[in-house]
């Protein structure tokens, strides 16, 4: 088939989940279709990386991601039906290259990765395939609720108007992808579950070594994210003084890009706060010893902990965190909602050799049953042939 794919990413380097979803999917996908990509590129973004991805696609076209916090985006949305997260995705330029694509070659279909990019569809006799990564107005949700009081009635005001155009978006589409069942449940209509995956090839289960003299418990993310601020702040401040106590050779290892100082100022002996790591991030899970990731906004499948298990660096995460995987706990990850909870089990992990390698082999074995790309690229693939079916 021949696809044309819309997205509001260029998914290289592979520095976040979308990226890793997006080019992973290709990647797999361009061994039996002919993919087309126009997509959104941020100004950090090199020709290098556009390589990387014309490397898997047979053509790719990027426009310059606008500003999104921007005082004429702001305005903008105040004058406007449209929620800010629309206004900042308007893009003329790409509604111009996507109209003159779809005029000059025979697309199958049109796949959409984020619904704000949709918008930026021209008119055309075509079906379209939408992926979700989120709720998107659940997440805001979440987070306004604990934003300052005297900016929320605006917030609400947007996620109101977000709502509807999400779920407007959503009935456009000829088929809804979501990542994980939870969102599927949430979408009010049918929905085919393409769960997140893990290259398995690359991250390769490690050799397990017992009794080691300085343990490393691992907390990364990407610190744009609010949600990742929000985590290490409370891991630092609720969970990792009583490990240290317990465990006093234990260092906590904070990977990510431009850690806030108002993190930084938490540091204490016990802490590193490394922005220099591999980007190879296979790497860092292979060094840590435990990955402490206390989910407490978001859900579907998480990469880093996709990724974590696949190495056999054992997971202790929050309920929220296992939504969409639905390993089991205490055989294949470790469950947690309470910061004493986090304490208690991390100490645990880090002194049992038995529990850590059966935690450690059971997550390996789960991945490569349930989250391999090859197999979760052919069941989008199936849902590409379906479409295909129903429009002849």
């Amino acid at each position: 088939m021949k696809i044309l794919i819309v997205s509001s990413y260029l998914p290289f380097p592979l520095f976040s989940g979308g990226q890793i979803r997006l080019y992973n999917l290709i990647k797999n996908l361009s061994e039996k279709h002919s993919i087309t990509l126009v997509c959104e590129k941020r100004e950090s973004q090199t020709q290098r990386d556009i390589d990387e991805v014309s490397n898997i696609c047979e053509k790719v076209y990027t426009v310059d991601r606008k500003k999104q916090w921007s005082a004429k985006n702001i305005i903008k949305t105040g004058f406007s039906l449209d929620p800010f997260l629309i206004t900042g995705h308007k893009s003329p330029e790409m509604e111009k290259i996507i109209t003159r694509l779809v005029s000059e070659e025979k697309f199958h279909l049109i796949h959409v990765e984020t619904f704000y990019v949709m918008q930026n569809l021209p008119k055309a006799d075509l079906p379209v395939v939408l992926a979700e990564h989120n709720i998107e107005y659940k997440v805001y949700e979440k987070f306004v609720k604990k934003s300052l009081i005297i900016g929320r009635p605006l917030l609400y005001l947007d996620i109101l108007k977000l709502k509807r155009a999400e779920k407007a978006y959503w009935k456009k589409a000829t088929r809804l992808i979501a990542v994980s069942e939870i969102e599927a449940s949430l979408m009010g209509r049918k929905v085919d579950v393409i769960p997140n995956g893990v290259d398995i090839d690359k991250f390769k289960m490690k050799k397990i070594v017992k009794q080691k003299e300085n343990k490393k418990v691992l907390f990364i993310g990407d610190f744009k994210w609010i949600q990742n601020k929000d985590s290490i702040v409370y891991v630092i401040k609720n969970i990792w003084p009583k490990v240290v106590k317990n465990n006093p050779n234990a260092v906590l290892w904070v990977v990510g890009k431009k850690i806030p100082d108002s993190v930084k100022s938490l540091k204490d002996d016990s802490i590193i706060f490394d922005e220099n790591a591999p980007n190879e991030t296979e790497k860092i899970f292979q060094e840590a010893d435990i990955l402490l990731t206390p989910i407490r906004v978001g859900g579907g499948t998480n990469f880093k902990i996709l990724e974590s298990m696949s190495c056999g660096t054992p997971v202790i995460t929050t309920k929220l965190g296992n939504e969409g995987i639905k390993a089991i706990e205490n055989e294949e990850i470790i469950i947690c909602d309470k910061p004493e909870e986090f304490s208690n089990k991390t100490s645990l992990l880090l002194n049992d050799d038995y529990l850590y390698e059966k935690i450690s082999r059971n997550g390996r074995k789960f991945i490569e049953k349930k989250f391999d790309w090859k197999n979760i690229a052919a069941k989008l693939n199936s849902v590409y042939s379906e479409v295909g079916r129903e429009q002849r």
